[in-house]
């Protein structure tokens, strides 16, 4: 280890308990909840393992008048809810840590998609947040039995084995929306003053410690700029509130303004961004502190301990990138670290699909239902088989890297281009996309250390050259391109005057190599709605063009909505002097304008000298389909089995490029490993 890296590794107290390290995995969500009990055992307790040390579960709601469906939650509603998740509790306790609790109550936030409750709020006015129907304003019995419901969820945790139980006040959730002077317009004793509006989360805080203090160890989240989702908060309020609290808190869990800031994207968001805020908490506790920051530099880690504003460097999304950083830190293996690319794919995983995933490691979320683990490989059965792999794109990269630590004695990885990457060695250079370099920058460095694996740049393969290439396994990850003849999802015809060779008709991968259109005039046109058309338009109007994006979708890049960056990215869009025009399609492109329809049918033309067209993709498989076509060249050649993998079969986002590099590697001594194989899965509980 560093010597500089020390102090992260020292024991802090925490109430009755003690964190072995200052590393701390704060609550986030996974989509495993209570319902999935194996799944989320495994999944935090990999994070244990790799050294965290402390490890929670995300947020647990108290009760059914806080029912998150249709997402997942952590449920402590009952008996049940409490042994389904104290299999995460005793697995984190076998490697070390302490397991942590987010006891959580959304008010007029709640979803209540199952439990039909009615939602609650300290103001009938606070029920904005949600469609549908009105948020009751609770009385003085509702008050009352959500604190019993608090206490009664944090004696259930503590039989779990949980050793951190959190009174949950930031986000946007109901103890915020008492403390929002904006939200809570009472005038009775919970609603006035910053100390009144405080009182119930005050006053729960005190329950649940006079309860089950002595046990376990209290937290607290509490949003520190008041910029929560819910405005009105301002620092100097929430100082005095964690004057007001302090007694009552043995670990302050900060967070800084509205989830997509505090889960910031590195497209606008550097790591360590929410130092000057989360820090002034020091000024009012002497109690440990947790922030996060998207932290993946040791040297920044140690650099906050020693500053004294933080006590323990708190992560969500790098310690799902790489579950073993504290040991790699630990062992001075620095170079190994997966750094969080900031892209937020996981949460949009997490949102739209109920089940976590990361664009670094393709083993987050798999470790029970498949049985990976981050840094564990399996010997391959036959590992002196000859593996050529054809395409350095991040399937082809994953591929090889997992190939190589399968043991694998010669594994070729062949690029056509000068440079590994893929489309990668381009997005990485679109404005403010530049973490997601890392990607590539991860594998190259485990590329160069497999002793097995050969990397070789400049040389594209034809279907002749890898029958003579001598090898008995061909993984053929070339990848796809953005088509040029403006095929369009929802539409069969092509764009009338689109097409190849037109000097004002251009691709994303043209613009990216330096073409640039006739004149000082372009239309971005972008059906595909994630972060590719704003990119281009960014990079041109960098270079002095007058960009206008055209989207058939009603609002410029929907998909980032789900990484939590779509305001911001439209925001940046408009500070660069970028035109926007939603809903409508474009049909025809002439030199000089283009032409279309609105989402009524309704024609609408605009002059233009140049269009790039950022439609649909379309798969590079012709080498797979000219391989596969001929079984008798392939068994002259002694080639066992021609794979396909990435965007090469269908193109999708990173995240699934990289999985399926991944899952071939992984499961490539199968009978037949270009089909998944079956994971296990988790079922109700029919004996109740």
């Amino acid at each position: 280890m560093d010597p500089r890296h020390a102090i992260l590794f020292e024991p802090v107290a925490i109430g009755p308990k003690t964190l072995p390290n200052r590393f701390y995995q704060v609550p986030h969500a996974s989509g495993f909840g209570s319902v999935k009990p194996r799944t989320q055992a495994a999944f935090r307790a990999i994070k244990a393992e790799g050294g965290w040390g402390g490890v929670c579960v995300e947020y647990a709601p108290v009760s059914d008048e806080s029912d998150e469906v249709p997402y997942v939650a952590a449920n402590v509603w009952d008996d049940g809810d409490a042994r389904a998740l104290s299999l995460t509790a005793e697995k984190v306790h076998s490697h070390g840590a302490l397991a942590g609790l987010e006891l959580y109550h959304g008010g007029a936030s709640s979803l209540n998609g199952a439990s039909r409750a009615v939602r609650l709020a300290p103001s009938q006015l606070a029920s904005e947040i949600r469609f549908a129907s009105l948020a009751k304003e609770m009385t003085a019995a509702d008050i009352a039995r959500v604190q019993r419901q608090w206490v009664e969820a944090a004696r259930r945790g503590r039989d779990a084995g949980f050793d951190i139980i959190y009174v949950y006040g930031a986000h946007g959730y109901l103890f915020t929306q008492f403390i929002s002077p904006v939200t809570n317009r009472r005038t009775d004793g919970y609603g006035g003053s910053v100390a009144d509006r405080g009182r119930l989360w005050l006053e729960t805080l005190e329950a649940v410690r006079s309860a089950i203090g002595g046990d376990c160890a209290i937290a607290t989240r509490i949003c520190v700029d008041g910029r929560d989702g819910l405005p009105g908060i301002e620092v100097e309020e929430t100082l005095e509130l964690v004057k007001l609290a302090d007694d009552l808190v043995d670990l302050w869990d900060l967070t800084v303004g509205s989830w997509p800031e505090d889960s910031g994207t590195s497209r606008f968001y550097p790591e360590g961004s929410q130092r000057p805020w989360s820090h002034r908490v020091r000024e009012a506790t002497t109690k440990p502190v947790v922030a996060v920051g998207r932290y993946s530099s040791p040297d920044l880690m140690a650099e906050v301990i020693r500053s004294g504003a933080a006590d323990l460097i708190g992560a969500a999304r790098q310690a799902i990138a790489d579950p073993f950083l504290p040991r790699k830190i630990a062992e001075g293996r620095l170079d190994e670290i997966r750094e969080c690319t900031g892209s937020n794919l996981c949460i949009l995983r997490e949102e739209a699909f109920n089940h976590i995933g990361c664009v670094q490691n393709a083993t987050a979320g798999e470790e029970f239902r498949r049985g990976w683990h981050p840094e564990v490989f399996t010997r391959a059965a036959q590992p002196d088989r000859a593996v050529l792999v054809v395409g350095a794109g991040p399937a082809g990269m994953e591929c090889a890297v997992v190939l190589g630590k399968r043991g694998f004695s010669a594994v070729h990885l062949v690029e056509a281009e000068a440079e590994i990457g893929g489309r990668l060695r381009w997005t990485r250079r679109l404005p403010t996309l530049g973490d997601w370099g890392r990607i590539t920058d991860w594998r190259a460095v485990q590329l160069g250390k497999l002793p097995g694996v050969e990397v070789i740049t400049g040389r594209r393969l034809s279907a002749a050259d890898i029958l003579d290439y001598g090898a008995e396994i061909v993984v053929i990850a070339t990848g796809s391109s953005w088509r040029g003849d403006g095929v369009q999802p929802g539409r069969v015809e092509r764009i009338a005057g689109a097409g190849a060779g037109l000097a004002h008709v251009l691709t994303p991968e043209q613009v990216a190599a330096g073409q640039r259109p006739p004149g000082r005039s372009v239309i971005v046109y972008d059906t595909d709605g994630y972060y590719v058309g704003p990119g281009v338009a960014e990079l041109l109007a960098a270079d002095g063009f007058s960009v206008t994006v055209v989207t058939t979708f009603p609002v410029l890049s929907p998909v980032s909505d789900e990484t939590l960056e779509g305001e911001m990215l439209r925001a940046d869009v408009h500070r660069r002097g970028i035109s926007v025009r939603r809903g409508l399609t474009i049909t025809g492109i002439e030199a000089g304008s283009v032409r279309g329809v609105d989402e009524y049918d309704e024609p609408w033309s605009a002059e233009c000298d140049g269009v790039v067209l950022v439609t649909q993709q379309a798969s590079d498989n012709r080498l797979y389909a000219e391989l596969t076509s001929d079984q008798a060249a392939l068994d002259r050649a002694g080639i066992r089995a021609v794979y396909v993998i990435g965007d090469a079969v269908a193109p999708r986002i990173l995240s699934e490029a990289v999985f399926d590099g991944h899952r071939l590697a992984r499961e490539i001594d199968l009978p037949d490993p270009s089909q998944p194989a079956l994971y296990r899965r988790e079922y109700p509980d029919l004996t109740s």
